[in-house]
């Protein structure tokens, strides 16, 4: 399947519209485990940071992750004492299973989560969110790597985080900058379709979610943060680092292999200037024309090493023919996969077969150039040999290109969507449920309410019992929904009638 050219299952990103409803905007999550003494403390400033910076209504949740101390009591005399703050139990550890199962049973609009030590400074969590609520990013982190970041912690922390990050970014070539920052957020509508595409359920499961959102083309956003390393942390810091190391083999390996849909997870940008229509400039070409000449001069020095080699066992001819079959099959390999941004298996057999098609007119007119200098010199020279055959070859490879172009991997532009997967809630696939239908929009069952403005709570409205269990994907009656979100487009009419502005 053509990744650059399917539209996805998610919408174009709009900037949700503003008004009064009882949803929350915000989930914070707070995953504990064992933290009697933090939580309470954590959860007052938090809370008390939200009431007095926050413009919307927001949650607090305490994602106890199996604890055996007085953890439980706490978070449930908080949940008794504010109005705001919600406590859910899981009976296993795993900060990424803990993520995963409330940010899947919530309701608000932004997702987000940070560490119950309170590390990073708080003024960044309206800057983090921000971006998601107006549309520009789908997904939000805080960096303790940037250069405009104030860090206050030991050298062998500081070492290990960078080192790890360097490993991202040379294994699975990562551009965000810290992985591991507790302090993130997420759309939901992204998170219902990228979150069952993540397999790990403890620590690494940040850096998955990461490296398949901007693999996917998502967009990630990074906030600067001031960050004050806590030395009471019970991380352990070499089994984590194992099992990060685990990971990035598992997903480097499932990334290799194109078995992960990721075409589930793009979607359209809503201005993007590269989906704009301009003429005399086909989609893609710039970038198929570079990714067409890195694959190309590679192969070029794979065949020119082949050649040397199979020239010591044989004539010119047979050299030629063998280490131009070996480099094609190779060649339609990585543009297959690199250039023309071909994933999966699908079409592979005959993909290779076309290229063979191409790989003999390029045989052809080497073997041409090879016969036309053999009869014009009785024994040429090794050298000769090379430059008259990259000649031809350069020939040759403007061919190919064309001929991959419109031939072997063509754009199909809009009947891509014929092809594209539509992710759908079945019992059998742990995908999630989606907000409820829209009164405003009925065209637009899974779309979001406008913002709701933040009120005085009086009593406990909106909650939801975290004592109900489903399975992922399962709505409260029982029903299973698609899971393709849709926004709701700011109007004019849909600001907020007490605003001054």
């Amino acid at each position: 399947m053509r990744t650059d050219s399917s539209p996805g299952t998610l919408p174009a990103r709009e900037h949700l519209p503003a008004g009064d409803a009882g949803t929350p905007v915000l989930d914070v999550v707070i995953p504990v485990y064992n933290e009697e003494k933090d939580l309470q403390p954590c959860v007052l400033r938090l809370h008390e940071h939200l009431k007095r910076t926050f413009p919307y209504a927001f949650r607090i949740t305490i994602a106890d992750n199996a604890s055996i101390d007085t953890t439980p009591q706490v978070a449930a005399r908080l949940e008794s004492e504010i109005p705001e703050v919600k406590s859910f139990r899981l009976e296993q550890k795993g900060r990424g299973r803990a993520l995963r199962t409330v940010w899947s049973a919530s309701d608000a609009p932004i997702l987000a989560y940070m560490d119950v030590d309170l590390s990073t400074d708080l003024n960044a969590l309206l800057p983090l969110v921000a971006p998601l609520i107006s549309g520009h990013s789908d997904l939000a982190i805080g960096s303790r790597l940037a250069r405009s970041s104030r860090v206050v912690r030991g050298a062998k922390r500081e070492f290990i985080s960078r080192t790890y990050n360097l490993i991202l970014r040379g294994s699975l070539q990562a551009r965000f900058s810290d992985a591991q920052c507790g302090f993130k957020a997420i759309r939901r509508d992204v998170a219902q379709a990228l979150l069952p595409l993540v397999e790990d359920t403890g620590w690494f499961f940040d850096t998955e979610m990461l490296v398949l959102a901007e693999r996917a083309g998502l967009r990630i956003h990074e906030v600067p943060v001031d960050w004050v390393d806590d030395p009471n942390s019970t991380v352990h810091i070499v089994k984590t680092a194992t099992e990060d190391l685990k990971g990035v083999w598992r997903v480097g390996k499932a990334l290799a292999s194109g078995s992960l849909p990721l075409d589930r997870v793009t979607r359209p940008f809503g201005d993007d200037p590269r989906d704009r229509d301009i003429q005399d400039v086909p989609k893609g070409l710039a970038r198929q024309l570079v990714g067409f000449c890195v694959v190309g001069g590679l192969s070029t020095l794979f065949y020119l090493v082949l050649y040397s080699l199979f020239r010591q066992f044989g004539g010119s001819q047979v050299a030629n023919a063998l280490a131009l079959l070996v480099s094609a099959v190779a060649n339609t390999a990585a543009n297959r996969r690199l250039t023309f941004g071909v994933r999966g298996r699908g079409g592979a057999v005959r993909h290779q077969a076309q290229g063979l098609v191409v790989f003999a007119i390029g045989l052809a007119l080497t073997s041409g150039s090879l016969a036309a200098l053999n009869a014009a010199s009785s024994n040429p020279a090794h050298s000769t040999e090379l430059a008259v055959l990259v000649a031809a070859n350069l020939a040759a490879t403007v061919l190919r290109f064309l001929l991959f172009r419109a031939w072997v991997f063509p754009d199909r532009g809009d009947s891509a969507d014929d092809s594209t997967v539509v992710a759908l809630n079945t019992p059998s696939s742990p995908t999630y449920s989606t907000a409820p239908h829209h009164p405003q929009n009925p065209q637009y069952p899974g779309s979001y309410a406008p913002l709701p403005q933040r009120q005085q709570p009086q009593a406990h409205q909106g909650s939801y019992d975290t004592t109900t269990q489903f399975r992922a994907g399962e709505a409260a009656d029982g029903t299973w929904r698609d899971a393709t979100m849709q926004l709701q487009p700011v109007r004019p009419h849909d600001t907020d009638p007490r605003d001054p502005r």
